[in-house]
């Protein structure tokens, strides 16, 4: 049974607050955000969605062909796998390039043109390696030092989170 307390300025409210719920996801989809929260008073709405980039999904689809016989296995193997990626670039000598933001990477400045850089490129501090694209902005990621590309670690069009590795630079 319905609740005498409960009344139509709550229900209005709760509108308002799917309203609010649907404009913060248009917000999300509008954007390369992966999440938003905004609070009112004692209303705190949190709108996130998860960021699966290609070369994760090429990483875990091996150890979850070798998982353990029961399906359950499956998402804990994966786990671990999504994590030796992010680890193997600092294992390599270099001094790696993060993304300052969240954002899409490209790896030219049109889909014509030619890269920034290839690996076994030599750049000059400040040169351009990668743009991240975020809220409709390009923003140029420059080399923090003179040096060899030695490895581009994301693709073209990518999604990248903020701190993400993108390029390894040897000296």
């Amino acid at each position: 049974m319905a609740d005498p307390k409960s009344s139509p300025a709550k229900l209005k409210n709760e509108e308002i607050d799917a309203t609010l719920v649907r404009q913060l996801a248009d917000i999300l989809n509008d954007t390369s955000l992966t999440e938003i929260e905004v609070e009112r008073g004692e209303l705190r709405i949190r709108v996130a969605r998860e960021v699966v980039s290609a070369p994760v999904m090429q990483y875990t689809a091996a150890p979850v062909a070798h998982a353990a016989p029961a399906p359950a296995a499956a998402p804990a193997a994966a786990a671990p796998a999504a994590a030796a990626p992010a680890a193997a670039p600092a294992a390599k000598a270099g001094e790696t390039v993060k993304s300052p933001m969240v954002g899409t990477a490209y790896l030219q400045a049109s889909p014509e043109a030619p890269p920034f850089v290839q690996p076994g490129d030599k750049v000059k501090k400040g040169q351009t390696l990668i743009i991240v694209e975020a809220m409709k902005t390009m923003n140029p990621i420059q080399a923090p030092r003179d040096g060899v590309v030695a490895e581009i670690l994301v693709g073209d069009a990518q999604p990248v989170e903020y701190g993400e590795p993108l390029v390894l630079l040897e000296a």
